[in-house]
């Protein structure tokens, strides 16, 4: 991966997330420099699985209350389906891919996970990969589902299932990059060529 030194990435998580699709993005990012933020409804241990089994538990540092958007420069979004159909009823959650979309910022979803994009209404007119179990609520939001290992659709990168991770962690850091470069170039168009020095990320925890 990339360096990704001074990427703040935000990933969003309910009990039941895939276990693989969590932690194989999230150590290639924070190995390539990244801070990953993992966000759910409360602080403390989020049971992850292996398809049906419970596997292990990730540390949720953040709450959906406490997490801005505006904070982060990438969304990461694991699947698993407990995880996934309970994302989507969460109106933090659904706001932070609203936001980032609205801003062109990377979006990651992986297998259930662009469950939550629908019900965001941040599909319509995209093209996206999934698990194809959730195929037919994609294309009912107005997306134009494919069956691919990987699929960018301008600030969304999707994927079907854990097989998918080395193409899917390729395509988002490819993407992350991409977007840094555009900002730095907006950055400077707006201040008539003068470059702009990075605002550093602060975080107190309450």
């Amino acid at each position: 991966m990339a360096d990704l030194q001074g990427v703040h990435v935000a990933c969003l998580v309910c009990e039941g997330f895939e276990w693989a699709e969590l932690d194989q993005p999230v150590r290639a990012l924070r190995d390539a420099g990244a801070v990953v933020d993992v966000i759910s409804e409360r602080r403390g241990p989020v049971r992850g699985f292996e398809h049906h089994d419970p596997n292990g538990t990730v540390e949720a540092n953040l709450t959906f209350d406490e997490a801005q958007p505006s904070r982060y420069d990438a969304l990461l979004l694991p699947g698993g389906a407990l995880n996934a159909d309970l994302l989507r009823t969460i109106r933090q959650a659904r706001a932070f891919a609203q936001a980032f979309d609205r801003e062109g910022k990377p979006i990651a979803a992986i297998c259930h996970a662009p469950w939550v994009l629908a019900s965001a209404g941040v599909v319509d007119g995209r093209t996206l990969t999934s698990y194809y179990t959730i195929a037919d609520d994609l294309r009912n939001a107005g997306a134009r589902w494919v069956d691919r290992e990987v699929v960018v659709d301008r600030n969304l990168v999707t994927a079907r299932k854990p097989s998918d991770l080395p193409a899917f962690q390729r395509a988002l850091a490819r993407l992350i990059g991409e977007h840094r470069v555009a900002s730095a170039a907006s950055a400077r168009d707006a201040t008539d060529g003068e470059p702009v020095e990075p605002q550093p990320y602060h975080h107190s925890p309450s």
